[in-house]
C-alpha cells in the first residue's frame, strides 16, 4: 500500500509545520494516483497561505483538522497507479498540487492536451487551478524548461493578466505605472508585458536598497526608487499602482503622496505579508484585490476557450526565457527539502532573484 506525506502547516501561524504520514486509499474506479515529483515554492504560495481563508486556497486540498491546512503548489506528477482508461499509468501531468508525495485524482473532462480533476470538494473552485496539462501531448513539450514552468509560469500569467486589466482600462488615464516590490518576480513578469508594449505608461519601480542596483539591472523599470524615496515619485502625473507587497504603510505613503493623482490600485500579493494592514492614508475606494483566476474566466468569456492560455503560455516562454540571464534556481529533495524551502522564503531569506524548486 502506498504511503502519503503531507507538509501541512497551521492556518494561523504559518511557522508551525508538521508532516503527517497515512495510508493511500484504494483507487475507486475513474481514479488514478499521482505521484508528485517535484514542485516550486516561492512568495506566491506563501501568499496562498496569509489570503487562504479569504479567498478559498485552503479548500483545494484539505485535512481532516481544520486549524490545519495544505499550501497549494504548482509542479508536476506522474500517474503511478490508475483506473481511469484515459490517463495511464506514465502519464505526466503539470497543474496545482498539495505539499505533499501523492495525489488522488478523478480525472474529467479528459481531452488531448488537459484534464481536470473532478473531486467533488473542488467542483466549485476556480478552473484554472482544477486543470492539469498533459504535458506529453504539448507541442514543442521542452523538458529541460520544467522548473523554470513551476517557479514561473503561475507568476508569469498573473503578470500577463495584470497588463491585460490594465491595457484593457486605458491604464485608468494613468500616465505612469508604480510597482511595489518590484524585485519580485510577478512584479519583472509584469514589467516584461509593459516594457513590450511601447503605448503603455512609463514604468516606476519602488524596491529595497539591496535590490535597487539589480532591478536597474534588469532594464525594464523608466526610473527605480528605494521605498524612502517615494516623495520623488512625481505626483503631478496621473498614476496606478500595481502593488505586490501588501505593505500598508508604502501604500499609505504612497496615496497620500499622490492624492487625486492616484487613478488605481491592483493589490497582487503580499510578500511583506507581517505589514498586511493598511493605514488611515490608503485609499480604499480605488484599490482592489486582483484575482488573476476571474480575469482568466472573463478572457475566456471574451476570446473563446483555450485562447488565454496560448496567449498566456506564449508570453511565459519568452519571458522565462529572458528571465534565465537573472533567476537562480536552487533545487533540494529528499528528507528535509520541503520544510527548508518553505522555512527559508516564509521568513524572507531568500534572495529575489533565486526560486526553490523542491521534491520529498
Amino acid at each position: 500500500m502506498t504511503a502519503i506525506t503531507e507538509f501541512q502547516m497551521r492556518k494561523d501561524n504559518l511557522e508551525e509545520t508538521r508532516e503527517i504520514t497515512w495510508a493511500a486509499p484504494p483507487l475507486k474506479e475513474g481514479e488514478v494516483l499521482a505521484k508528485i515529483d517535484r514542485f516550486a515554492f516561492t512568495a506566491n504560495n506563501v501568499t496562498y497561505g496569509v489570503v487562504g481563508e479569504r479567498i478559498g486556497y485552503w479548500k483545494f486540498f484539505p485535512v481532516d483538522d481544520d486549524d490545519w491546512g495544505i499550501i497549494p503548489v504548482w509542479g508536476f506528477a506522474d500517474i503511478v497507479k490508475s483506473k481511469c482508461p484515459e490517463v495511464p499509468i506514465g502519464e505526466r501531468l503539470y497543474g496545482y498540487w498539495p505539499m505533499a508525495t501523492h495525489l488522488v485524482l478523478a480525472p474529467g473532462r479528459v481531452k488531448d492536451a488537459r484534464l481536470f480533476d473532478g473531486a467533488a470538494h473542488r467542483a466549485e473552485l476556480p478552473p484554472v487551478y482544477n486543470s492539469y496539462a498533459r504535458v506529453k501531448a504539448e507541442q514543442g513539450y521542452d523538458s529541460s524548461m520544467d522548473d523554470d514552468r513551476m517557479v514561473l509560469f503561475p507568476l508569469y500569467a498573473t503578470s500577463f493578466c495584470l497588463y491585460d486589466f490594465f491595457n484593457d482600462n486605458d491604464w485608468f488615464g494613468a500616465l505612469q505605472v508604480i510597482i511595489p516590490s518590484a524585485s519580485s518576480k510577478t512584479a519583472i513578469g509584469t514589467a516584461y508585458a509593459i516594457k513590450n508594449d511601447d503605448a503603455s505608461p512609463a514604468l516606476v519601480g519602488l524596491t529595497s536598497s539591496r535590490n535597487k542596483a539589480a532591478v536597474e539591472a534588469l532594464g525594464l523599470y523608466d526610473q527605480v526608487l528605494t521605498y524612502d524615496q517615494i516623495a520623488k515619485v512625481d505626483a503631478g502625473r496621473p498614476a496606478v499602482i500595481i502593488d505586490m507587497s501588501g505593505n500598508g504603510d508604502v501604500l499609505g505613503a504612497l496615496h497620500k503622496h499622490l492624492g487625486d493623482n492616484m487613478k488605481y490600485t491592483s493589490n497582487v500579493g503580499v510578500t511583506h505579508y507581517d505589514a498586511n494592514a493598511m493605514g488611515p492614508d490608503f485609499i480604499r475606494e480605488r484599490s482592489a484585490m486582483f484575482f488573476a483566476p476571474g480575469h482568466i474566466q472573463k478572457r475566456t468569456t471574451d476570446w473563446g476557450p483555450g485562447e488565454f492560455e496560448k496567449r498566456a503560455f506564449a508570453f511565459w516562454h519568452e519571458a522565462a526565457t529572458k528571465s534565465r540571464d537573472w533567476l537562480t534556481i536552487k533545487r533540494e529533495s529528499g528528507g528535509d527539502a520541503v520544510a527548508h524551502a518553505f522555512h527559508e522564503v516564509l521568513a524572507g531569506k531568500t534572495p529575489a532573484d533565486t526560486a526553490w524548486v523542491v521534491g520529498f
